[in-house]
């Protein structure tokens, strides 16, 4: 039965995809490495509710799951750490732009102009590179 692989945990995309990505902040820091941030204090600059705890165990993780690579650099006497996209991050630019969409249209309700929509959705397609 088809239908069985669907409902099972451990064989569904989507719960794959849920488990990567449902940690708080991930997605707004995703966000900010297609912006070009790179820097630790650049992901805070946006988020004031963002601890240097969470941030730092969210890097971490994604750099553990293979969405982001950190690069460091020592240059005299200061250590330098830089965070990129590896190109299975890169790959979630279609997903983010989705879930833009979506926001938009179905969260928020009527409250903004179709040209509002079309130049959001235009400043993300050329954010994240599509």
């Amino acid at each position: 039965m088809r239908n069985s692989v669907i409902y099972n945990k451990d064989a569904c995309p989507i719960n794959s995809v849920n488990d990567l990505l449902s940690r708080k902040w991930v997605f707004g820091i995703m966000k900010d490495l297609f912006a070009g941030k790179k820097h630790f204090n650049e992901f805070k600059q946006d988020k004031p509710d963002l601890s240097n705890v969470v941030l730092s165990d969210n890097l971490k993780y994604l750099e553990m799951n293979g969405l982001i690579y950190k690069n460091v650099c020592d240059n005299e006497n200061r250590r330098n750490t830089e965070y990129f996209l590896t190109e299975k991050g890169k790959r979630m630019n279609k997903l983010l732009y989705e879930m833009v969409v979506f926001s938009l249209y179905e969260l928020e309700g009527d409250l903004r102009t179709d040209e509002y929509k079309q130049e959001i959705k235009d400043a993300y397609k050329e954010l994240l590179g599509l």
